[in-house]
């Protein structure tokens, strides 16, 4: 009989979510080598900022013009599948790997999703209304954050189960909040918390709903009030 891996497997759902980001960025680096592309491929990257990248004023248009044109709309989600480097994709897409790994064991494939694309939607609307001047916005992050989001409520059930402190479920956001911090004040300030902590706040909030058995134990929390 063949022994079980000692270590679980990653969700599918994860897994296809970080393929995706691995394939652009692979496309990306080998154009910026020259192995395809040719001399346009150089630009390939620098092109689908301006092309794939938000920026408030795509707010301005769809929200005060009623631009409806999927040029603009699609911006809403594409700005998070296009990094702004090969480290930046890196450390996204591991991310990626290690949060979605321990939600997708506890949540619905489609639950992970929703908590995902939610997370990059909404995050471009909050730096579409706060942030100041037109900003480029790229990058997972705000999916990532999202995940932390779903993390943290994960991690705060499990504590309140061990009867210990649940305000311990808060350590890792905090920490990243105090280096995006440090950054700030050392290389110069970016507005790209702006969207994180909106993806933050929309995957701690949708966990409550979405995680098994979670809209019904909500139902009787609101109808015990």
């Amino acid at each position: 009989m063949p022994s079980e891996s000692p270590v679980n497997p990653l969700p599918p759902v994860v897994l296809a979510l970080a393929g995706v980001l691995a394939a652009i960025e692979i496309i990306f680096a080998l154009a910026e080598t020259g192995l395809i592309g040719g001399r346009e491929g150089i630009g390939w990257r620098i092109a689908a900022f301006e092309r794939y990248g938000f920026v408030p004023g795509i707010w301005d248009l769809v929200v005060q013009r009623g631009e409806t044109g999927l040029g603009y709309v699609q911006r809403f989600v594409t700005y998070a599948f296009i990094q702004p480097d090969i480290i930046g994709a890196l450390f996204g897409g591991a991310m990626v790997l290690a949060l979605g790994k321990f939600v997708g064991e506890v949540f619905h494939w489609g639950a992970v999703l929703l908590v995902f694309f939610a997370s990059i939607i909404l995050g471009a609307v909050a730096f579409g209304i706060l942030a100041p001047g037109n900003p480029l916005l790229i990058g997972v992050f705000p999916a990532v954050y999202g995940l932390i989001g779903a993390f943290t409520y994960l991690t705060w059930l499990r504590l309140g189960s061990l009867g210990e402190n649940q305000l311990m479920a808060f350590r890792l956001i905090g920490f990243l909040m105090g280096l995006q911090l440090v950054f700030g004040l050392l290389f110069g300030s970016s507005w790209q918390w702006i969207a994180d902590l909106a993806g933050f706040a929309v995957g701690l909030g949708l966990s409550p709903l979405i995680a098994p058995g979670g809209w019904q134990a909500f139902v009787r929390r609101m109808r015990a009030r």
